[in-house]
């Protein structure tokens, strides 16, 4: 009896390390490899492609600067006096770091009721929507990862108004999303096996 419930805590304790679904994949720099380990973001941003015109390689630097792929990824805690908790600095959560008054609207406007944003079908998604948004409203093109990162930043009326042209850090984080977003077009040119 004893071997059979040392096994069965093996057993646990090995499926305990596996890091489970929310953990992302490994080797972030490589969007083949990414796809490889994860066979349901390929199908995903697939689908979001199909949907929207958004490009993969666009929608994977997005949630790459957002989230670096963790399904369960949240703003850090703000603290008074360097203690004490008072929250976190936003309610953005999950793989797209969408707020909680923008997926709302998505999901009014999508009809998607049950989405979440720890899914990363639903996260693709609501990135093609945003970015759709964005096009209807500011005319930024679907393959202008810069430009589509600040309008999902600062929203479409920030963006609209300018707010991110005094913010160097951020026009600094957009300039990095577009240069990720050509390596990873580049790369996926090249992956093999997956048909992109």
């Amino acid at each position: 009896m004893s071997r059979i419930i040392t096994a069965m805590l093996a057993v646990l304790l090995l499926a305990s390390c596996g890091g489970g679904y929310k953990s992302p994949p490994r080797n972030l720099d490589n969007a083949c490899s990414i796809l490889a380990q994860r066979p349901e973001f390929r199908k995903a941003f697939k689908s979001t492609q199909r949907k929207w015109g958004v490009p993969v390689h666009v929608q994977m630097s997005i949630i790459y600067h957002e989230s670096r792929f963790r399904a369960d990824a949240r703003t850090p805690f703000r603290y008074v006096l360097g203690v004490i908790p008072m929250g976190r600095q936003s309610s953005a959560y999950g793989y797209s770091q969408a707020i909680d008054g923008t997926w709302k609207q998505y999901k009014n406007e999508t009809g998607r009721r049950s989405a979440k944003r720890d899914r990363i079908k639903d996260a693709a998604d609501f990135i093609g929507w945003y970015a759709t948004e964005s096009y209807n409203r500011n005319g930024i093109r679907l393959t202008d990862a810069r430009n589509q990162y600040l309008a999902y930043h600062e929203g479409h009326t920030g963006y609209a108004r300018g707010s991110y042209k005094s913010k160097s850090w951020l026009l600094r984080i957009s300039s990095n999303v577009e240069a990720r977003s050509r390596m990873y077009q580049s790369q996926l040119a090249n992956c093999r096996k997956l048909r992109l």
